[in-house]
């Protein structure tokens, strides 16, 4: 069993690793698509690091103001935060806040969903070599599928059976859907992943 403590570890190194593969990246990365429908790397970012530029205080007078609508107040505050500087976003990922941080509600474990989920938004069509270790990413698949965490997504994994490559990990029975673990950890957060980076019937 793995404690809270060293789930928010996890989260604050999957924070940390991000900032330092986006350093000194060139300035197109930061303009290129994300998995994240609409929003490029540069609105991911901003997106995944509100807590670090806003107090709760803030937080929920911006709600107020889009109706508490959190899709609404997510586009609006990624769509004009992305357009910050690139230091000041990379400073955001670095910040003590978004390594303590816990989404309400959500937990140590729903910050790692988070950060882990985001941060392949942005890796995976940039096509960096960077890896979750796969202990955090164990984590994450155990709070998708036994923890479901996939319905949050509208995704059903029910009657599947679901097998990583690349790690020692699989979930459930029935037609297999193979991959990765974090291209099985996207599939089940509802992301479209490039063609034949998954083998078998699609969730």
């Amino acid at each position: 069993m793995t404690d809270d403590t060293q789930v928010q570890a996890a989260v604050a190194a999957e924070f940390r690793a991000l900032a330092d593969l986006l350093d000194g990246a060139p300035a197109a990365w930061w303009d290129t698509t994300s998995l994240c429908e609409g929003w490029r790397v540069r609105e991911v970012v901003a997106h995944m690091t509100m807590a670090a530029r806003y107090s709760q205080e803030a937080f929920m007078a911006l709600l107020a103001e889009h109706g508490f609508d959190f899709t609404r107040l997510s586009d609006a505050v990624a769509e004009r935060d992305g357009a910050l500087p690139t230091g000041e976003l990379l400073g955001c990922l670095r910040s003590e806040v978004m390594g303590r941080w816990q989404p309400p509600g959500g937990g140590a474990h729903g910050a790692l969903n988070h950060v882990v989920i985001h941060g392949l938004d942005v890796t995976v069509p940039l096509g960096t070599e960077r890896r979750v270790p796969g202990e955090t990413l164990g984590i994450l698949l155990d709070d998708l599928t036994m923890g479901g965490g996939h319905a949050h997504f509208g995704v059903a994994v029910e009657g599947r059976l679901l097998r990583a490559t690349d790690l020692d990990w699989s979930y459930g029975s029935g037609p297999e859907l193979r991959g990765t673990g974090e291209d099985l950890a996207l599939a089940m957060c509802g992301r479209r992943l490039p063609a034949g980076r998954l083998e078998g019937e699609p969730l």
